[in-house]
């Protein structure tokens, strides 16, 4: 459902998701895996949600560096990446809220 006014917000994280389901996500991460079964996630379950709020965190100031130099194309890349392992978090929660019903 399109809600006017959040057009911008729904291009950004059909962005991201395309970053994660065709593009650099998976070639580099995916090895034929669905997402959650990607390192992003089980390096989350292993180490705690540190991971991903930290790597993306990283992402981020990378992102401000690339800005800062003109590269924009390549920041908002960058920033993609970041709402995916935000992504990662969001669902790290959702296991354990399942996990503690």
């Amino acid at each position: 459902m399109k809600v006017a006014g959040y057009e911008e917000l729904m291009l950004t994280l059909t962005a991201a998701y395309e970053q994660a389901s065709g593009g650099k996500g998976k070639e580099r991460h995916a090895r034929g895996k669905p997402f959650h079964k990607q390192p992003i996630m089980e390096i989350a379950r292993m180490v705690g949600p540190g991971y991903p709020t930290g790597q993306a965190m990283k992402k981020l100031q990378e992102a401000v560096g690339m800005m800062n130099r003109d590269q924009l194309e390549e920041a908002q890349a960058e920033a993609l990446g970041a709402i995916n392992y935000a992504a990662a978090f969001y669902i790290l929660i959702g296991e354990m809220r399942a996990a503690k019903s």
